[in-house]
């Protein structure tokens, strides 16, 4: 139930044509671009599965070290194909029309300037070698493979002068069943000794991902820095190069390790950044005091200090990220955001490192704010109803990625002078021009214990305020993962809204973005304050003479999952439909499946067979004889954090009482739902059921 950054976006958009570099390799069919895919019906003039899955998907940018040019990356996917590809693009940091530099059959993946800005360089998978680094041209002729590692390589850097490349990739540390019985050739099975034998969405096969330093000239003469060490760096698993950073001299690098493994990586948080001196091959461990997360560190421009967040509390996912910052000089580390109730991710520091740029979820948005380390004063650059989701300097501004509910990934400029935001890229306005979107309203809600609560309400296209309308309570994921101004190409509001439902969204009790307290109440506490949350947030919204109290069905994945669930058994007939994606329905049979074994510990405190934890007496299976609703279960079959046996199980009890329901398996899917194909059947039996019961 890690927070995952999920495709979590006002509309002043330009033109999407984008010129195609003439050196680049012709357009053939097995490819996907923007260019050669069928066209989805837009008569409707509404959002709909076939044109979400139209739009393209912007990456984060990367600044040319002159400041000048940005390069990024576009994803279109083709669902008759089952397939998409992602293509890269440059522009100018003022704006203006981009250029599309590769026309390839396969993603160019973390494209980066070197570090003199005369080269581009990317991940590209080979048909003998799997993914290596390629150089190119800006204007992405002349590509030239540069490393032939054994295995796939997963991300990489350049050191500032660079003279040397930084590189991660797995290497095999444990024997493989072939290994250990080698006239065995043909069997087929794991053997394990501890746990995490398997994370989220992979068993674990004895391989580790590790770090490499190879000079420019030699990429393949590359040192191992974790060498015969069965830890990770990066950190599993989503972690990537923004976990190992090189320092300005290009002397040191800093990165993110978890020095555990088996039932040690399963129980703790304990992760570290350690200091790598390239010359004495020393490594000195940063934030051994700390015993939680300590993660993304990030050096000044002179390497005098180093920025990184930290959680405080061992084993607690969620916790405040901290901004803590090392001064080399004094040996000091110090909390600069002791002030500042809420976390601190995605630093940028200033030119002269007076100052630090970073994103901070507040009420339910991710603004960008600065920290003058002089004063220690903490300021907001931006407001407003949007999320920017990264951050990047270019001279005086900052360059950002931006969504709201109705905006997909974006490239935004803001002026450090003045906080003005200017729009870069306008990648999907051909296609947003051609529909309309509901309005997204802003409602504080009075919460059971007199707190007031923010709550987006979506309303469909062409809403009249005469009619009447079923409503659907949106159930967020995470636990405490915000509903904020995401645009997500699963859970998307607006496509909701679009099929006629007003959607009610509720920040409820253990969201970030509105204080540590509120943000953690959750914790023990998982049938308690917050689903009285979500019932007021219905309940008000409800009132309204354009909702049909008569309709009204709960939808949510993974802990929304769990509060499907939950709310089966006490919504005391509110609900006309449940839809759970993903979610917990047996706490004791979860504990025993699950991975990450410090959220369960932390949020449900520990196992069932210690002190019977009060956290046990929410599980939902307790309250299945109360269970009366429609339900549709829909879960993974390569879902590890939630294993699909808990959906079964819902499934299964539903049937045996005879309720309305259905299971939507997915066998090659994990916690969520990736594959084009996969994802439309996955919306469309969405509202083929929530149609059935809340619209006949």
């Amino acid at each position: 139930m890690k927070k995952i950054i999920f495709c979590l976006a006002a509309l002043a958009m330009m033109t999407t044509a984008c010129k195609k570099n003439a050196t680049s390799p012709a357009v053939t069919d097995e490819m996907v671009t923007r260019d050669n895919r069928p066209a989805p019906d837009f008569s409707k003039g509404i959002l709909t599965e076939e044109i979400l899955w139209h739009l393209g998907r912007v990456s984060d940018p990367t600044v040319s070290p002159d400041g000048k040019t940005l390069l990024y990356g576009v994803k279109y996917y083709d669902y008759t194909k089952n397939k998409g590809n992602m293509e890269l693009y440059t522009m100018s940091a003022d704006g203006g029309e981009p250029t599309m530099i590769t026309a390839t059959p396969n993603d160019e993946l973390q494209a980066i300037w070197t570090p003199d800005g005369k080269k581009i360089a990317f991940l590209y998978p080979t048909e003998n070698e799997g993914m290596q680094i390629f150089e190119s041209e800006p204007d992405g002729t002349g590509r030239t493979q540069i490393t032939h590692a054994p295995t796939d390589i997963n991300g990489f850097s350049f050191s500032p002068d660079g003279r040397h490349i930084l590189f991660t990739r797995n290497v095999q540390l444990d024997k493989t069943i072939a290994e250990r019985y080698p006239d065995l050739p043909q069997a087929n099975a794991m053997i394990y000794d501890d746990l995490m034998y398997r994370h989220w969405d992979s068993w674990a096969d004895g391989t580790y991902a590790h770090l490499f330093i190879a000079p420019t000239e030699q990429p393949d003469n590359a040192i191992d820095i974790l060498e015969g060490e069965r830890f990770h760096a990066p950190v599993p698993p989503f972690g990537g190069m923004e976990e190992a950073v090189w320092s300005p001299d290009g002397k040191k690098i800093a990165y993110c390790c978890k020095r555990a493994h088996g039932k040690a990586f399963a129980i703790s948080t304990n992760t570290d950044i350690f200091l790598y001196d390239l010359k004495s091959k020393e490594t000195v461990n940063l934030t051994e005091e700390n015993q939680g997360y300590d993660m993304d560190p990030v050096f000044s421009p002179n390497g005098e200090k180093i920025v990184w967040w930290s959680m405080k509390t061992p084993g607690f996912e969620s916790d405040k990220k901290r901004m803590m910052i090392h001064d080399f000089k004094t040996g000091e580390t110090k909390d600069y955001s002791t002030e500042f109730d809420n976390g601190c991710e995605r630093f940028v520091w200033s030119a002269d490192g007076t100052k630090i740029h970073f994103l901070s979820c507040v009420e339910a948005t991710y603004q960008i704010y600065s920290l003058d380390l002089a004063s220690g004063e903490i300021t907001a650059l931006t407001s407003g109803d949007h999320d920017f989701n990264s951050l990047a300097l270019a001279g005086d501004r900052l360059i950002a990625t931006k969504t709201t509910h109705s905006l997909p990934s974006e490239i935004f400029a803001i002026n450090l002078n003045d906080n003005q935001e200017t729009q870069l890229t306008f990648t999907n306005k051909e296609i947003l021009d051609k529909i309309e979107m509901g309005e997204t309203v802003k409602r504080w809600v009075k919460t059971t214990d007199g707190k007031d609560m923010l709550v987006w309400v979506i309303l469909p296209p062409h809403f009249d305020s005469t009619k009447t309308y079923p409503a659907l309570l949106y159930c967020q994921g995470g636990p405490q993962q915000a509903v904020s101004q995401f645009f997500s190409y699963r859970w998307c509001f607006k496509m909701m809204s679009a099929h006629d439902y007003i959607v009610v969204a509720p920040n409820r009790r253990g969201l970030p973005g509105f204080g540590s307290e509120w943000n953690d109440q959750i914790s023990g506490d998982f049938g308690g304050q917050n689903m009285k949350d979500y019932l007021a947030a219905i309940d008000d919204v409800a009132k309204e003479p354009y909702v049909d109290a008569d309709r009204l069905g709960a939808v949510g994945a993974s802990y929304g999952g769990f509060s499907i669930y939950w709310l089966a058994g006490n919504h005391q007939k509110r609900f006309k439909a449940l839809i759970a994606h993903c979610g917990m329905f047996n706490f004791e049979s979860w504990y025993g499946t699950t991975e990450e074994l410090f959220f369960a510990n932390h949020d449900i405190e520990g196992p069932y067979w210690e002190n019977t934890p009060k956290s046990y007496s929410f599980s939902p299976h307790k309250f299945v004889g109360n269970w009366d609703t429609p339900l549709l279960v829909i879960h993974g079959g390569n879902d590890f954090r939630i294993p699909y046996t808990e959906g079964m199980q819902a499934f299964d009890i539903a049937q045996m009482k005879g309720i309305p329901s259905r299971f939507l398996f997915f066998p090659d899917e994990t916690h969520f739902v990736s594959k084009p194909q996969n994802a439309i059947l996955w919306q469309r039996e969405f509202f083929r059921f929530l149609d059935e019961y809340l619209k006949k």
